[in-house]
């Protein structure tokens, strides 16, 4: 009933571009539920690997984690299991000019302004990439092991992601279940940022509740280096925004720009694609740069997760630059 009400309000308000991007979204979405099957039918099934028995087990042990113990919605998302055949789930194109830090929005309708395209084929991201590429865009296409569909449908499990350690698995549960519980429309750093503080505090709870410290511990250094990075990233694009205003010429811009990004790819060569650019700088921001604002809020409400998406609902309700603000203050 709602993907035919949503076809229908397409057909009589949307250009034919944006008819097109919203009819592959339905129809990925459409294939990934059509692949879903409860997870007591694949645990039943005889033929369902051990490994992948194994897996859903756990996934199962952590969905309920979810609720009991960290207030996240109790629901049948996550109860059920898809394999896709595929490495991820969706692939997002991110673009920015080239001579600007700022992600290129494009706003539709239900899902408001958001900065950038999703598509659940690759070819179609890499035709999209294509395009903005020779409108003379920075372009950046990155692969997504899992998306939220915030309550609207039963988020499956992922083949895309089942097969990770333990605390992968549970961090990209938490992480989407985060976004069922708060979200601010059309503000996708708030929404992103927020869900990273929910799954590395729910991560650390449940490996602590399993008595896994080497995990926890191994956890703790991964999120260190990631802190490391985000930090780098945005350093680059505050040097980058004050190089692009300067009013140098174009060549002298190019010059620097490039200097910026060897600079960021020798201090993170793993983390850095081999050709970075404004597009994947904004996409690292997109999910890190109101973290630290969010953990001050979560410190704030003495760490009780209740009172933390109560505090958080209350900054999705108002003005966004005020939210902003509020986030930025240091205690």
């Amino acid at each position: 009933m709602r993907i035919a009400l949503a076809l229908c309000a397409l057909l009589l308000c949307s250009g034919c571009e944006t008819l097109s991007y919203y009819a592959q979204a339905i129809s990925g979405q459409l294939g990934v539920m059509a692949s879903a099957r409860p997870l007591d039918a694949w645990l039943a099934d005889p033929s369902t690997p051990h490994e992948l028995r194994q897996r859903l087990e756990t996934a199962h042990r952590i969905r309920d984690f979810a609720s009991r113990n960290l207030g996240l919605p109790d629901n049948g998302s996550y109860t059920s299991y898809a394999e896709l055949g595929r490495p991820f789930v969706v692939w997002n194109v991110f673009a920015a000019p080239a001579f600007s830090v700022e992600p290129r929005r494009q706003c539709f309708p239900f899902t408001g302004c958001v900065p950038y395209l999703g598509f659940f084929s690759e070819r179609d991201a890499q035709r999209e990439a294509a395009k903005l590429k020779r409108e003379g865009l920075d372009v950046y296409v990155g692969g997504v092991l899992a998306y939220s569909t915030l309550g609207w449908f039963n988020d499956p499990l992922l083949s895309t992601f089942i097969r990770y350690p333990d605390a992968q698995v549970a961090r990209l549960v938490f992480h989407e279940l985060a976004h069922q519980t708060v979200y601010a429309k059309g503000d996708t750093t708030f929404n992103e940022s927020f869900a990273v503080v929910v799954e590395e505090e729910g991560v650390r709870r449940w490996l602590a509740s399993r008595g896994h410290e080497a995990d926890l511990a191994a956890f703790e250094a991964a999120q260190a280096r990631k802190r490391s990075f985000a930090a780098a990233v945005k350093e680059t694009r505050a040097r980058l925004a004050q190089i692009y205003a300067s009013g140098l010429s174009d060549e002298a811009v190019r010059d620097k720009k490039r200097a910026e990004f060897d600079r960021l790819r020798a201090q993170f060569p793993r983390a850095v694609p081999a050709e970075p650019n404004n597009a994947f700088l904004a996409s690292v921001a997109l999910y890190t740069e109101m973290v630290p604002g969010f953990e001050r809020l979560l410190a704030a409400s003495g760490g009780d997760l209740k009172k933390f998406y109560a505090r958080a609902r209350e900054l999705a309700a108002i003005d966004r630059k005020e939210r902003d603000t509020l986030l930025a203050q240091r205690p």
